[in-house]
């Protein structure tokens, strides 16, 4: 199986409406299994750092982190998409953006890179394409500039804000990225935008009319979290599963019934 390109995700809006599948994933092990899965695109997001490594946002994953992570998803993926953040403070200037998407592909062996905002990246989304760099957009709510927003809330209600989020996307578009992620918009909204834009939307807490749907791979598979967002459907719920397994395991070692001598070398 061939992986999938950038046109493959394009075509699916312009061809054949299939919707696009894209989960979060941070490490090899988890990264296999969602490719093996067959979904389309694996984002390594920043969300790693509120997911996999304590933080309370995104806001301090560094560069050295991204690489890490990104790297090891790579090892894993072989037919999806690899999509990785760019994070805080990566992409403020031109030459920075530069710098670190590239080290994101050649180094990390990520296929695009996503950048979030509209208006105040735009330069940067267009260096990156010039240079050949994929880039997948991201308007609405940004979690990397999550208080200017008020938090995480809802954007684009209001119509003025509703009015900035449809010119953002285009400009974006104009910019020459290849998709845009729509997160956390009414449902109206979105699908304004996708009825626009001739590249893909992707949805996060935007409703089912955008070209395709993402969701944080710990989220779905309802591992521990103290929020749970109303868009996110749990299909699973692992992190019972996981205790309920490691209970027993502690209660068989206490006990004296692990390991058994079928279970011993003799």
């Amino acid at each position: 199986m061939n992986q999938i390109a950038i046109k493959d995700i394009i075509d699916r809006k312009r061809k054949n409406g299939k919707k696009i599948v894209v989960l979060t994933a941070y490490d090899f092990p988890f990264a296999k299994l969602v490719d093996q899965a067959g979904v389309d695109i694996v984002l390594v997001g920043d969300s790693v750092g509120m997911v996999c490594l304590g933080y309370d946002s995104t806001v301090p994953v560094t560069m050295r982190d991204m690489l890490y992570h990104v790297k090891a998803v790579s090892r894993a993926v072989k037919h999806a998409l690899i999509v990785a953040d760019m994070p805080f403070g990566s992409y403020d200037t031109v030459e920075r953006t530069l710098r670190n998407a590239k080290r994101l592909i050649q180094q990390s062996g990520a296929n695009a890179v996503k950048l979030e905002g509209g208006s105040f990246v735009l330069d940067q989304v267009k260096a990156l394409v010039g240079s050949g760099c994929p880039v997948m957009g991201h308007v609405g709510m940004t979690p990397q500039t999550a208080s200017q927003l008020g938090g995480y809330k809802v954007q684009g209600r209001n119509p003025e804000d509703a009015e900035r989020l449809v010119k953002e996307a285009q400009a974006l578009e104009r910019a020459g990225v290849f998709s845009i992620v729509l997160e956390c918009i009414p449902a109206s909204l979105s699908e304004q935008i996708t009825k626009i834009l001739k590249i893909p939307t992707i949805g996060i807490g935007a409703g089912p009319s955008t070209d395709g749907q993402v969701l944080v791979l710990h989220d779905m598979l309802g591992f521990e979290s103290s929020v749970k967002p109303r868009f996110v459907r749990r299909y699973a719920e692992l992190s019972n599963t996981v205790v309920d397994a490691i209970r027993k395991y502690s209660e068989d070692v206490r006990d004296g019934e692990y390991p058994t001598l079928d279970e011993s070398f003799q």
